[in-house]
């Protein structure tokens, strides 16, 4: 389950959107019932796929004093039983219907949702209703569950910026419910009882209280009577004051924290109007103008002030803060940069900020609502986020709001928000990594007498829906094509939206395409895009994609989102910025420093060294996948040797390029061919995938990290398998079995449900051409890491010493089954899904081939794979943290 809070800051900061064209307004069907609940039903026919989620107007805000993490505590309850549906059941139903659920404490509001295929919404409107009605609540059930949110606690205190932002929430909030995020305490915790919970529960969690939000392929009539039937016999009751808001100036404060991350985070925070605001529309446009590539702090990436910079902002429905964020190297000098971000703010409160800007900055605002409709989920949140968090009708209310800002009001509120005595500050510097240490074993008491818990008996409602498996059809049915110079086109008409999605890849492998010493080209290349095209400089680049309310990004990836309308004059553009790159030669030494000195603090970070220590006991030692930049590499490199890596590595026919949206595949070629056709390859393809690698040897070290409180584990090993051997779908439906639909997992129930050792815990195989690899993941105190190790050990070997239940694999297979309507329901999982598939070589019906092939899969059959693959004993387990204890 996860959890909001505040917006976090990083390099990539994303172009406006821009204008969007208008589109046919889906159906939208409104009740309220008699109890009070708020009902919408949003029809998209995207794919055979809905979301629901409910939503309860009681979050962080309404805890009791000295309990802030009460309403997550509740969020993680409720998945733990209700009167007649147990935990089991629950976790079982969800993970039947492909494991695509949730839910999310924010202050204001706590979400819960599902998105499922089409057939399974009544199981998901069932499963809400009766948690609405009651919860068990039971001590033992929260006693497991408090060790597990206590996890949770722990990751994000491990984390400096979450730190960093909790201190400038509690500067800019003081005395109200917002000083305090919704994650709660470790000490909170741990005086909070089961009575409390349920407390909470009965007095917030009714009809009266709560939105319920469905978006999808439904039939509205059909959907709202099933809802009356199923949440109007929930009675109403009368609701406790909520807390008030009396927000007192904003005293300067600055923040000096250690982190762990190469680089380091300079950030001046301001107050703003919340969403719920008469000048949140105003604050929005603000917060887009002052992030816009074309505005000053952005700019301080690319003049050489900063590694990056940029402007954003965090809305929560009372207040909102907004982050002017520069990004330095280790050992840079954070003050120059704390300096400047001053100046370009005290300007923009004393002259204004460009109206240009203001302009790009509405269309940005207005057209991510149209953006919304090319998913089912993002649909169902925009919905959400109106209703529940603006205090809004629908979506297109604040569009109204938008196009009436003016650039006076942007000014003004931008000379109340930027004053040096309401600012508060925080400087994250980068501090160097103790070596890995390598360790002898980690032990820990194996059990192996435990066997899988028994089959769990679906209620009678639920029995029939999932008592057989069917194999899915898929909705997609893409043009592909290839022009003369070995581009490959796919084009996935879609009419959701006036929208079109592109996405890009060139099959490229700098450790196996760079000279030897020149580590580290591949991304001096990539920065160097920035810059524009060989006809149009940076800020006129930027300047003709906000014209067309187009974003668009360049490099080995690539892709663009604007509207239909626009589709040629953007492809026009990226082909420009994509074939005929500026690469100017003062930039690159620019970039060439910002790598160097990014470069420099990577190679002392903890994720750095942890990361090459697992490489160096995976793979042989001239492994080319173990090369790294340095900066030396970096900075011997010189201006030619990037536009000669550019040349032989950027070539049609290593690419694909995917083309998702309200266009035909007549103009998506015609288009293609004007703008990419004259594109030429020089020579025989290079080669790119890495060589196979024998078996690695069991080791385990840790890697010191004075920055986090919980270990950071990985339990990695080889395995000889393929992207391409058929034994991948044994193998990978028996991870469903061991890490999949979340409590109904092996290693959930045993990490986390029945010891509250994790939050999370994930297991997965990496299989390209020719070398393979499992991993599993989970993050826990140092007090307990060797214990989820050896319930991790014992689960695998559990798995090769008998075949997994009937029930087990069954479910498994629906997981799998069901992602493939899941994976389809949105233009980027769609484009991602295709582009996958054709970077890997394989047949665009691939997903369904593995439906058939997992659905004749027998329980012997995972069995056998896992006795012959998997090597439980000959792990490499990486440590990143304090030491383990035993």
């Amino acid at each position: 389950m996860s959890k909001h809070l505040p917006l976090a800051m990083a390099l990539a900061l994303l172009a406006p959107l821009g204008h969007a064209q208008s589109a046919p307004a889906p159906q939208v069907t409104r009740a309220t019932l008699a109890n009070g609940l708020k009902v919408v039903i949003v029809e998209d026919k995207l794919a055979p796929v809905v979301t629901t989620q409910v939503n309860y107007l009681a979050g962080g805000n309404e805890v009791p004093a000295g309990f802030p993490g009460t309403a997550h505590a509740v969020e993680h309850m409720m998945f733990r039983g209700s009167p007649g549906l147990n935990k089991d059941q629950i976790s079982a139903l969800a993970a039947n219907m492909g494991g695509h659920f949730n839910a999310e404490t924010r202050e204001d509001s706590t979400r819960y949702y599902f998105t499922v295929p089409k057939g399974d919404l009544d199981v998901a409107l069932r499963i809400h209703a009766i948690r609405m009605a009651g919860v068990d609540m039971k001590a033992s059930e929260w006693q497991n569950e408090r060790g597990a949110i206590e996890q949770e606690v722990s990751r994000d205190l491990s984390s400096p910026v979450f730190k960093a932002l909790t201190g400038i929430r509690q500067s800019l909030f003081a005395a109200t419910p917002y000083q305090h995020t919704p994650l709660g305490t470790r000490e909170s915790f741990d005086k909070t009882t089961a009575a409390d919970l349920k407390h909470f529960h009965d007095t917030w969690y009714v009809p009266n209280n709560a939105v319920l939000v469905i978006a999808g392929d439904v039939d509205p009539t059909q959907t709202l009577a099933e809802v009356k039937k199923r949440f109007g016999p929930i009675p109403s009751h009368a609701l406790p004051a909520k807390p008030g808001f009396v927000f007192a100036p904003v005293k300067a404060r600055h923040i000096a924290l250690d982190t762990d991350t190469p680089y380091g985070y300079q950030i001046r925070a301001f107050r703003l109007p919340g969403l719920q605001d008469k000048d949140y529309a105003t604050a929005l446009v603000l917060s887009d103008a002052l992030g816009s590539q074309r505005a000053a702090l952005y700019g301080m990436g690319m003049d050489g002030t900063a590694l990056a910079g940029g402007f954003s902002a965090d809305f929560l429905p009372h207040g909102g803060i907004g982050y002017a964020i520069g990004i330095f190297p280790k050992g840079g000098n954070s003050q120059n940069i704390d300096a400047h971000m001053g100046d370009i703010l005290a300007k923009a409160a004393s002259k204004g900020i460009d109206p240009a800007l203001v302009s790009a900055a509405k269309q940005s605002a207005i057209a991510s609502l149209e953006f919304a409709k090319n998913s089912v989920d993002g649909l169902a949140n925009s919905w959400s986020d109106a209703l529940v968090q603006q205090g809004l009708q629908s979506p297109q209310d604040i569009a109204r709001a938008i196009a009436a800002v003016t650039p006076a009001e942007v000014n003004a509120l931008a000379k109340r928000t930027f004053k040096a005595d309401q600012t508060v500050t925080a400087t994250l510097t980068p501090q160097s990594s103790g070596k890995p240490v390598a360790s002898k074993g980690f032990g820990g008491a194996e059990s192996f007498n435990s066997a899988p818990d028994s089959a769990v008996t679906l209620p009678k409602w639920a029995q029939e829906r999932f008592a057989t498996l069917h194999i899915p059809k898929s909705n997609l049915h893409p043009v592909d094509f290839t022009l003369a110079n070995g581009l490959r086109v796919i084009v996935q008409p879609e009419t959701v939206s006036d929208t079109v999605v592109v996405s890009g890849a060139i099959r490229t492998n700098e450790d196996l395409q760079a000279k030897s010493g020149q580590e580290g080209v591949a991304d001096v290349l990539d920065s160097l895009f920035n810059f524009g095209t060989q006809r149009l400089g940076r800020l006129q680049y930027q300047q003709a994609l906000d014209a067309i309310s187009a974003r668009a990004s360049a490099g080995s990836s690539f892709g663009l989102a604007l509207p239909a309308a626009h589709f040629a004059e953007g492809m026009k553009l990226l082909a420009e910025n994509e074939l005929s790159p500026a690469l100017p030669e003062q930039a690159f030494a620019i970039v060439q420093r910002q790598e160097a000195g990014s470069v420099a603090g990577a190679l002392q970070s903890p994720d750095f060294l942890s990361s090459q220590q697992l490489g160096e006991a995976l793979y042989p030692k001239h492994d080319p996948s173990l090369r790294h930049a340095t900066p030396k590499s970096v900075m011997g490199l010189h201006y030619s040797d990037v536009k000669d890596y550019y040349a032989s590595t950027f070539r049609p026919d290593m690419t694909t390029l995917v083309i998702v949206g309200n266009v035909t595949p007549e103009q998506a070629k015609a288009v293609v061919s004007k703008y990419f056709g004259a594109w030429q390859a020089k020579g025989a393809k290079p080669k790119v995938d890495y060589p196979a690698v024998p078996l690695n040897k069991a080791s385990q070290f840790t890697t010191p990290d004075s920055a986090a409180v919980q270990d950071s584990v990985q339990l990695v090993q080889n395995v000889p398998v393929t992207e391409d051997n058929p034994a991948r779908f044994a193998l990978n439906l028996g991870n469903e079995v061991l890490g999949g639909g979340f409590y109904a997992s092996r290693f959930v129930k045993d990490l986390r449900e029945k010891n509250g050792l994790v939050y999370t815990v994930a297991s997965g195989f990496d299989l390209d051409k020719n070398r393979g690899s499992y991993n599993v993941q989970y993050g826990s105190d140092p007090d307990k890491a060797l214990e989820a190790r050896a319930l991790v050990i014992k689960d695998l070997k559990t798995m090769q010493r008998a075949p997994v239940s009937e029930g087990e694999l069954r479910q498994a297979k629906g997981i799998l089954l069901r992602q493939i309507p899941l994976g389809e329901a949105s233009f980027g999982s769609i484009a991602g899904q295709l582009l996958s598939l054709s970077m890997q070589g394989k047949p665009l019906d691939a997903t369904e081939a593995a439906a058939k092939a997992y659905y004749q899969l027998s329980a012997k059959d995972v069995q056998a794979a896992y006795a012959k693959y998997l090597h439980p004993d000959d792990f490499v387990t990486a440590i990143k943290g304090p030491a383990p204890k035993a």
